[in-house]
């Protein structure tokens, strides 16, 4: 990702940057557990050049390996710089933590050792790029206001020597976990106790009821709405917040809740309270007004979200990266029209045991 910006033999690098300043482009870079996403804001009559600089450098990077050396330590300094940060911590510790086998046991930074060892992989870089850098491989998605009619042809124009030679790496999928994990980290700095709780989830798909009702069930029982915030952060000020994130991912990754607790004293009784809700969850119905509410909630948020040509690209980019078409978003709402309470009981007694769960206390 960070190499992307290094040029090509048509745009080298201080010309690539140039042509984006002079345009007043707003370009950047980032890359998660299961994509890399590119991004530019820019003026509409600047569209065939930006297609033309973005289809050069995905198609013909070049840089030299001192280059890739500096890059390579601006990573581990980006790493060391997270270190500083104890959310970053525990979630490098969770991963590691939950998974054996599946590449999501790291972060997407990766691990130290191998972050150390970058500065000479120069020729695994030339050959990833090889490999991942393909039409097959690739979304072009562009939001705003222009003629699709008339950018087809630049699409066609730019993209279309582009060869294919996508290798799909193959991921071992992880094993079913046999009995809950747990972990004490000591964190060198300064910090409030955090607890953060990984249950083993379930892939993406949003014609799965499961899976739509896991996404529910996260807010349902630990959102800010919910009776354990309401305890545990406003009436007794015990945690400074808990939260959950039940989200999307390609392969199966972790139904996740985290709280920080404003004293070591409180860690267990905190521990004991998410438990006594997870097993509330498993047995209780939700009110069907409670669970209606929510979905009118989360279905107008998205789209309130979709305000700008920079949030529509911004609130697309995952779920394209996951379902390769915009059609998945229609499908995954009109599985959550359909879910009723029994349904996000299910899912609380499928994905929610302990046996399944990875704990780190920090």
């Amino acid at each position: 990702e960070h190499m992307m910006f290094r040029g090509t033999e048509k745009y080298p690098a201080a010309q690539y940057q140039r042509l984006i300043s002079e345009m007043g482009a707003d370009n950047n870079a980032y890359t998660t557990d299961d994509y890399t996403c590119y991004t530019a804001v820019i003026p509409g009559s600047n569209l065939e050049l930006m297609i033309d600089l973005e289809s050069d450098r995905f198609q013909n990077l070049s840089y030299p390996e001192e280059a890739f050396r500096t890059e390579a330590g601006a990573v581990y300094g980006e790493y060391q710089k997270n270190r500083t940060n104890p959310w970053s911590v525990a979630y490098e510790e969770i991963s590691d933590l939950a998974f054996d086998e599946h590449t999501y046991k790291h972060t997407t930074m990766g691990f130290l050792r191998d972050i150390k060892e970058m500065p000479n992989m120069f020729d695994y870089s030339r050959s990833f790029f090889k490999r991942y850098y393909r039409p097959e491989n690739c979304i072009v998605m562009i939001v705003g206001d222009f003629d699709p009619e008339a950018v087809k042809p630049l699409l066609d124009k730019h993209y279309g020597p582009w060869k294919p030679g996508y290798v799909e790496p193959e991921i071992k999928q992880e094993s079913k976990q046999d009995g809950e994990r747990a972990k004490l980290v000591k964190y060198e700095g300064q910090t409030l106790p955090l607890m953060w709780m990984g249950y083993k989830g379930d892939r993406f798909d949003p014609e799965s009821k499961s899976v739509a009702a896991a996404f529910l069930l996260g807010d349902l029982a630990f959102g800010e709405n919910s009776e354990i915030y309401k305890q545990l952060v406003i009436r007794e000020q015990k945690a400074q917040f808990i939260s959950a994130d039940f989200g999307f991912n390609r392969d199966p990754k972790l139904y996740n809740i985290y709280t920080m607790v404003k004293s070591e004293d409180d860690l267990d009784y905190v521990k004991g309270e998410i438990d006594k809700t997870v097993e509330a969850f498993k047995t209780i119905l939700v009110s069907s007004e409670e669970l209606d509410n929510l979905k009118k909630r989360n279905r107008y948020g998205y789209l309130m979200a979709l305000d700008t040509p920079s949030r529509v690209a911004g609130n697309l980019a995952r779920f394209i990266a996951l379902g390769t078409e915009i059609a998945v978003i229609d499908k995954l709402y009109a599985t959550i029209s359909t879910l009723t309470p029994e349904d996000i009981r299910d899912a609380a007694n499928k994905f929610l045991n302990a046996e399944q769960r990875s704990v780190i206390t920090l």
